[in-house]
């Protein structure tokens, strides 16, 4: 089961999104990641194994995004970690669920360069395939396509901000102490 977690803080966001993903620990996983922003770019680190053992509290930003993963598609390794990235690095995104049309969108992006055997990377590059009309409308017009049931989130480089949607999966979202479901 992967968890994913997305946070906007006033100071540095990397302890608390790993806080948070290993307080997620107990529900199994094989890899994690983290995405922050800072400045206008991206940072990711990635690895396999315990969380309990991660130490990325030195990225940078006060925007972030984190994930557990339980491998449904492809290998557990470092690639197929999320956060995913589309062919830019300009967006970064982590994934809950799976996406069952994903080999068929994937098999008419053949402009794109993708890096791992994962489901959750056709999200990122079809976004990017949208982003002249916004972040907002470009995650609108991929999440459309998306068969299956899903929990996303969303980091730009172009944005200072993070988005959360989901389709059929749970998701929680909280704002200075208050839960909104």
């Amino acid at each position: 089961m992967c968890g994913i977690i997305g946070c906007v803080s006033a100071g540095g966001v990397a302890p608390i999104l790993l806080n948070g993903l290993r307080k997620l620990e107990y529900r199994g996983y094989d890899s994690y990641g983290f995405a922050t922003l800072d400045k206008g770019a991206i940072f990711v680190e990635k690895d396999v194994g315990k969380i309990s053992s991660a130490d990325f509290r030195s990225l940078p930003g006060s925007i972030g995004i984190g994930h557990t993963r339980w491998a449904t598609h492809g290998g557990v390794t470092k690639t197929n970690a999320h956060p995913h990235m589309d062919c830019t690095k300009s967006i970064a995104v982590v994934h809950n669920g799976i996406i069952e049309n994903y080999q068929e969108l994937k098999a008419k992006m053949s402009s794109h360069v993708f890096a791992s055997e994962t489901d959750t990377e056709i999200i990122p590059h079809m976004i990017e395939e949208h982003m002249g009309l916004g972040l907002e409308e470009a995650v609108k017009k991929a999440l459309s396509r998306l068969k299956g049931r899903y929990a996303v989130v969303i980091l730009s480089r172009h944005d200072n901000k993070i988005i959360a949607a989901r389709k059929g999966s749970p998701l929680i979202i909280g704002v200075r102490g208050r839960i909104i479901l």
